[in-house]
């Protein structure tokens, strides 16, 4: 029987980090992971240098049935905040796109960061272990009978994550040890994920596969609505690319997207202008506005032949075309599912945590970190941003719980 004054479950991003935060404040904690290679997610994010925070990252950023729960955390630990301990630790980086940081060499790096402040803080390893079954004794704290033997906490961190990419080794772990001690769940869902269509809908556009364009994609309405100028890139099966993905955390099944095109023009007025130009084929035209291949399939779709001259289309034709450039409306039939999502949307309900400390109302000493909670981030380095603020939150928290239960 091993004794600790903390136990954390899951060595990913949340959980080094409260491991880190907890144990550099005098506490004995025990890091535990199933997971033979460490911080895999991690080390596969942003193309391998990781997309580590957003210097805009704020609760709007967010996703949740209860939108208010990660203000405190956010606004306690800044993305300056992390940069700060990369700049402590020399890791370089860059800013790539709206305020996304990337490290200028590997992911590696901040996993090297992470470990390096776990071990400054005395963390105990125990990797590859599987925790078996979690019980709670009131007054003694939680035992955990794992792969390496038995183990009791004082405290008890769940970061385990939630169901995006299995093959990296995700579970449920944290949803049923949620369960077990009487949490709520929000339904989960695969989010910042590909969507796909039926073979017949898409089969004028499978050909498309690997074309890339920027344009402007919402779902939902009124509160539920989310909208976001970004790429869009074609696939065999359906959509990605970055647009697609930000929508897939809005999308509701069986509902509309809705694609503009050319979000920085007006195609109506400017195919009735072009008119003018009465040697002008539409294809052509088109093709200076959009990837050539894109405007010959979609023409197609419109059955309007591509070497039409643009003087011999009649204005409804060509309203119609614009119009349909413009609001582009098709229902997804399904996601590429947990196995391509970058997150997990929806997991242990907020509602029943505090959100100063991540702590259970339920049972005291109990803690939830990371995607594991009903907290969803957008694309862009945001849901790393929510590993630090929670994470630090717990550790925090869990190193004051065992202090003060040690003194009562």
């Amino acid at each position: 029987m091993e004794f600790f004054d903390i136990a954390v479950i899951g060595a990913g991003a949340a959980g080094m980090m409260c491991a880190a935060v907890a144990g550099q404040r005098g506490q004995r904690v025990v890091l535990i992971d199933h997971a033979g290679r460490l911080a895999e997610k991690i080390r596969i994010s942003g193309g391998g240098r990781c997309n580590f925070t957003n210097l805009q990252a704020g609760p709007g950023n967010y996703l949740s049935a209860n939108p208010h729960f990660c203000r405190s955390a956010l606004a306690r630990y800044t993305p300056r905040d992390f940069l700060a301990l990369l700049k402590t630790h020399r890791v370089s980086w860059h800013e790539k796109h709206r305020g996304q940081l990337f490290c200028d060499h590997s992911s590696e790096s901040i996993i090297d960061v992470l470990k390096a402040e776990c071990d400054a803080g005395s963390i105990a390893w125990r990797r590859p272990v599987a925790v078996e079954t979690v019980r709670f004794a009131d007054g003694q704290g939680f035992a955990l009978d794992t792969s390496a033997g038995p183990i009791t906490a004082r405290a008890l961190v769940v970061a385990t994550g939630g169901l995006s990419i299995p093959k990296i080794g995700a579970t449920d772990f944290a949803y049923r040890i949620a369960k077990q001690f009487g949490h709520k769940l929000v339904e989960t869902r695969p989010a910042l994920v590909p969507m796909t269509f039926s073979s017949e809908e898409w089969e004028p556009f499978a050909a498309l596969s690997g074309i890339s364009l920027e344009v402007e994609v919402a779902t939902g309405t009124k509160k539920a609505e989310g909208a976001f100028v970004e790429d869009l890139l074609f696939t065999h099966r359906g959509l990605s690319g970055p647009g697609v993905l930000q929508i897939s955390s809005y999308w509701q099944s069986k509902e509309a997207i809705r694609i503009n095109l050319m979000p920085t023009r007006e195609p109506v007025a400017e195919l009735l202008q072009a008119k003018a130009s009465a040697r002008r084929q539409v294809g052509s035209l088109l093709a200076d506005w959009l990837p050539a291949r894109f405007a010959h399939v979609w023409l197609d779709a419109q059955n309007i032949r591509h070497d039409t001259r643009i003087a011999e289309l009649p204005d409804k034709v060509l309203r119609r075309l614009g119009e349909s450039l413009a609001a582009w409306t098709l229902v997804p039939s399904g996601t590429e599912g947990y196995r391509k999502a970058e997150v997990t949307r929806g997991g242990v309900d907020t509602r029943e945590l505090s959100s100063a400390t991540m702590m259970s109302e339920r049972v005291g000493g109990l803690f939830f970190v990371g995607e594991a909670l009903d907290v969803t981030g957008w694309l862009g380095g945001y849901n790393f941003q929510w590993a630090w603020a929670s994470g630090v939150a717990a550790g925090l928290a869990a190193a004051e719980f065992v202090r003060q239960a040690r003194n009562a």
